[in-house]
């Protein structure tokens, strides 16, 4: 009887293990390599490598679907592969609703768009030099931070002509009292109100980004802009945020960067039918729009 428990143990044990696809050897060391990934135990990297191979089926049957018109965008294999997609909304999506200062006086305006101003046919700021390089945020939910330092950059150039790469450790580091969390999210206008009050805001260079939480190290003479207010977009109102898009430049917007698909986007238009136009978890920065063919579309830099 014993024996019979033995065997029936050991045969579980085996059952569980989890059933790797060695044809995948070559594209797992591969992934590995170029993304520089390193696992400190053998359990821990086939666990991962789990989650890669079932993340990576999800890629290839999407751009099946996609290759029959069933979508408007592709999906490609990212340095997120390994992980589960409820790992990358907690680590990357990092916009919160919910973030509250400790004193909400804040001067609250509503864009006004306009009127009798012909809006072009498409806008993409990038081309004028109103946009710095795409950042990384890293292993930190700073989107917010991203969103807010992209807008004033822009505003910046359109004063003084020079783009200025402005510091988004500053702000996760110092608007705490803004309501803003670091590493575990806050919100665009909360930054901007920091920056007011602050009488300005670093440049990159001065105050590098780390990707963590830290001590607050602003210093005056590295200030590389500054700003005098913001103003709110009407929510659910595209005509606006088109018309802000064309007359003031880069805006900073909130997007629902939940769904499974929006972790591995590589190109196309993406359109989630799932996405929700209230529950908003990412920002992000609005630098133009266009059509193509009958799609209208926003051009979006993401961090």
């Amino acid at each position: 009887m014993k024996a019979v428990i033995a065997l029936c143990v050991l045969f579980v044990g085996a059952y569980c293990a989890p059933m790797l696809d060695e044809q995948l050897n070559s594209q797992w060391a591969l992934f590995k390599r170029v993304h520089e990934k390193q696992y400190n135990a053998i359990e821990e990297e086939t666990a991962r490598r789990t989650i890669w191979e079932a993340n990576l089926v999800k890629i290839q049957n999407h751009n099946l679907e996609a290759d029959l018109g069933l979508h408007t965008y592709t999906l490609g294999m990212n340095r997120f592969g390994d992980m589960t997609h409820e790992e990358f909304v907690k680590q990357m999506n990092g916009f919160k609703m919910s973030a509250k200062a400790e004193s909400d006086d804040f001067d609250r305006h509503t864009f006004l768009a306009p009127t009798n101003i012909a809006l072009p046919a498409a806008v993409d700021w990038r081309k004028l030099g109103y946009v710095t390089k795409v950042k990384d945020q890293g292993q930190c939910g700073s989107c917010w931070a991203f969103s807010a330092t992209g807008s004033l950059e822009g505003q910046h150039f359109a004063q003084a002509k020079s783009l200025v790469s402005l510091s988004e450790q500053n702000l996760v580091d110092c608007s705490d009292k803004f309501g803003n969390m670091g590493c575990d999210g806050g919100l665009m206008d909360q930054a901007f109100q920091y920056i007011k009050a602050n009488k300005g805001i670093d440049t990159e260079s001065s105050y590098p980004y780390e990707a963590v939480d830290g001590k607050c190290r602003f210093k005056k003479q590295n200030i590389g802009a500054t700003d005098t207010g913001f103003v709110d977009i009407k929510s659910k109102n595209e005509t606006d945020l088109q018309s802000a898009i064309a007359t003031i430049g880069p805006i900073s917007v909130a997007i629902d960067a939940s769904q499974d698909s929006f972790q591995f986007y590589s190109s196309g238009v993406y359109n989630e039918p799932a996405c929700s136009s209230t529950e908003l978890d990412h920002g992000v920065l609005a630098v133009g729009y266009d059509t193509d063919g009958s799609k209208d579309y926003y051009i979006v830099t993401d961090y």
